[in-house]
């Protein structure tokens, strides 16, 4: 398995293009039950190229990126740099070089699942300020929702190349509460579907880390496979990748 710092270093470009962003109910929620005002100060773990922290940096917060890959970071530096409320760190969830104290909110979106988390709750507990809160978001692709997307689950089944041992939904809801403990977690899932044509599906399938690249003998099947199942099922040349965004926020000790 390719080191989780590096997986995504020639899949930046797909990423920052074709990654679905999270839906406005989710600054909505955290306004609601968290308190996050402008004056929050976010930070956004395994940022990766940006998406998760431009909906705070549209909110108008102070964030600071922190992303352990020079390839998603220099990308999201590309995509946020016009937004002078954003500082981007190279540190990691188990070592984010923050101060202690420093921040109202610890953000992960599409990340935690390659977090260490016994020493990442560690770092959080010591940068959050009392009573400051975590948010842990993933965009779920719902596999049984149509017949593409049960057909697409198994054409990542069959091709991917780790997909079962790097899967976010391997983190499970006792793995949730053992990291919040003592204190519970909410949770909350929102809609948020994803309409793609034939190059954005497979620009969505190349931004994952399981998806053979170039050179490898299934590189070429699993985008031929992918070409006839998203023919089979498209209108007018596009196809729904449904997906449920699901976010679980609490305090830490």
């Amino acid at each position: 398995m390719k080191d989780s710092l590096t997986r995504f270093s020639t899949r930046v470009e797909n990423y920052a293009k074709y990654r679905p962003s999270y839906p406005h109910a989710v600054m909505e929620t955290l306004e609601q039950e968290c308190g996050l005002a402008t004056e929050s100060v976010v930070a956004d773990i395994g940022s990766g190229t940006g998406i998760l922290s431009e909906l705070f940096l549209k909110h108008k917060n102070r964030v600071c990126g922190v992303e352990p890959n020079r390839h998603m970071r220099n990308a999201g530096e590309r995509l946020l740099k016009e937004y002078t409320n954003f500082t981007s760190i190279d540190g990691t969830a188990e070592a984010t070089t923050l101060p202690d104290r420093a921040v109202d909110f610890v953000t992960a979106g599409q990340a935690f699942h390659w977090f260490k988390p016994e020493q990442a709750r560690r770092e959080f507990a010591r940068i959050l300020k009392p009573n400051g809160w975590v948010v842990i978001i993933w965009n779920h692709r719902q596999t049984q929702m149509s017949d593409f997307l049960r057909e697409y689950e198994q054409l990542l089944q069959k091709y991917g190349t780790d997909y079962k041992a790097v899967n976010h939904r391997r983190v499970d809801a006792a793995a949730l509460t053992a990291f919040f403990a003592p204190h519970s977690f909410t949770f909350k899932e929102f809609a948020n579907p994803q309409v793609l044509d034939f190059e954005g599906a497979q620009g969505r399938l190349l931004s994952s880390s399981y998806a053979p690249e170039p050179g490898h003998p299934s590189h070429q099947p699993m985008l031929d496979a992918l070409r006839a199942v998203f023919d089979k099922y498209q209108t007018d040349g596009r196809i729904n990748f449904a997906y449920a965004t699901q976010m679980y926020f609490g305090h830490i000790a």
